[in-house]
């Protein structure tokens, strides 16, 4: 576009000398007296104004070039919080501000801002407010943030997964992102990173912020993953975001097997790519992350050899139930999955550690859920799957301090009625730190010392 104005301009600049030039030799010597003066000063005007111009046109044309047409913003998860209000004001520091826009359901921690409705963005602001399920401000809003200053322009959706700051990544990985305004379908690609080259693994196709992904990841290496929008029809429709990555270790001295409340996540909308809600990331005694959400116990016996002999733990923390009896399956089914999952862990050398089933809140779940109401008498084979677990070796009793006085999911403790979130996953992760570190103390340094090994290795790679 530059390239354009300077060209006409040079060219209008050229058309004046040729006319110039075009003058009868004779007839600017029989005027030079008094025309020639003139002359020159209409040519030294019109050179100035066609310059001037150009220089018009030319700043016009980089100001274009450079103007932000949207921005990708991005803020910290904060406890509790199902979605976020982000508010775009208008007005200067140190002086009331006048908001021109609020979206109220945004549902990760970031945004992609379409700038074309605002116009100018030198005196643009933004902030950020957590809202629980209800919309009720969970805090303040944020102090405003300059919108020039955030990410311009981005081609493509925004990882926000936060393996890098996890001991180990887990076996099952889910992939988030921020997408791109208007987006709602995406694909992910995966791949191991083998020398020379990334070797394909597999696509998957989700939707508007994340996607679970149903292979387990038990070979060790490093893996790499990239996520674009698509149509629903699968055409892209966006660039393909940096690479993300997590690194498969070849053993784990400890590892936790579960449903959902293992493998993470919570509030309803924070996927386990978060460590918010991961009762790993407050087990300071580094644990692998075998679980995957929505496992009955029948399902987390029948993955044993496949997730957990690979790693080859010491020792091994199993929870499970609470997908049995809230769906109706008998404490005694439960208890007999558990017994041969005891039985697998002994056959090969490991230490099984049992968790008491934690305790569901029906009428939350319902109301928040698309889910079944679990039956009336759900607590009666909860209670039965506990006080076995209690009665082994090495068990760990989680559930009493999560219940309220009637026996379900202390209100405060979760969104949903079925997952606790930050309090009472912190309480799982500390709990099962301390019994780690009394009773398997040979374990917990073993664990330390290799994933010190396995983040060296990873910073020289």
């Amino acid at each position: 576009m530059q390239m354009g104005i300077v060209r006409r301009s040079v060219g209008a600049l050229l058309a004046v000398i040729v006319l110039l030039g075009a003058v009868p030799v004779g007839a600017a010597e029989k005027s030079a007296p008094r025309h020639s003066a003139q002359a020159i000063g209409k040519a030294e005007r019109a050179m100035q104004e066609i310059t001037a111009q150009a220089a018009r046109e030319t700043a016009t044309a980089e100001m274009q070039d450079t103007r932000i047409s949207s921005v990708m913003l991005h803020w910290t998860p904060y406890p509790a919080a199902v979605r976020y209000a982000v508010r775009v004001l208008r007005g200067s520091v140190g002086a009331p501000m006048k908001t021109i826009a609020t979206m109220e359901y945004v549902y990760t921690t970031g945004l992609h801002l379409p700038l074309m409705a605002y116009g100018a963005v030198d005196d643009l602001y933004w902030t950020v407010q957590p809202l629980g399920y209800d919309g009720t401000p969970l805090a303040a809003a944020s102090e405003p943030c300059p919108v020039r200053e955030a990410e311009a322009d981005p081609a493509a959706p925004a990882l926000t997964t936060e393996y890098a700051a996890m001991p180990y990544a887990p076996l099952y990985p889910v992939y988030s992102w921020v997408p791109l305004a208007g987006q709602k379908e995406h694909e992910v690609e995966v791949y191991r990173r083998e020398v020379g080259h990334d070797r394909y693994v597999h696509t998957l196709r989700g939707g508007e912020y994340d996607v679970y992904d149903d292979t387990p990841f038990t070979v060790p290496g490093t893996y790499v993953y990239r996520v674009r929008g698509v149509t629903a029809a699968g055409m892209p429709i966006s660039n393909w975001s940096a690479y993300g990555s997590f690194t498969v270790a070849e053993r784990t001295p400890i590892a936790a097997l579960g449903d959902s409340i293992t493998h993470g996540g919570g509030a309803i909308t924070v996927p386990p790519s978060y460590q918010l809600y991961d009762w790993e990331s407050y087990c300071t005694v580094p644990v692998k992350n075998l679980g995957r959400s929505g496992d009955t116990t029948e399902a987390m016996l029948e993955r044993f050899e496949r997730d957990v002999l690979p790693f080859a733990p010491r020792v091994l923390i199993i929870m499970g139930g609470v997908n049995d009896y809230r769906v109706g399956i008998y404490g005694a089914e439960t208890v007999r999955n558990l017994a041969a999952l005891r039985e697998k862990c002994r056959a090969h050398g490991i230490t099984p550690i049992f968790l008491t089933a934690t305790p569901i809140r029906p009428a939350l779940m319902t109301a928040r859920m698309t889910i079944n109401t679990p039956p009336s008498d759900w607590w009666a084979h909860r209670d039965y799957v506990n006080n076995w677990v209690m009665q082994q070796e090495h068990s760990i009793d989680v559930a009493t301090v999560l219940s309220d006085a009637d026996g379900e999911l202390e209100e405060g403790y979760t969104t949903d009625g079925l997952h606790p979130d930050l309090t009472g996953k912190k309480y799982i992760g500390q709990t099962v730190d301390s019994y780690l570190r009394t009773h398997f103390a040979y374990a917990s340094a073993e664990a330390e010392r290799r994933v010190r090994m396995l983040k060296n290795m990873e910073k020289t790679s």
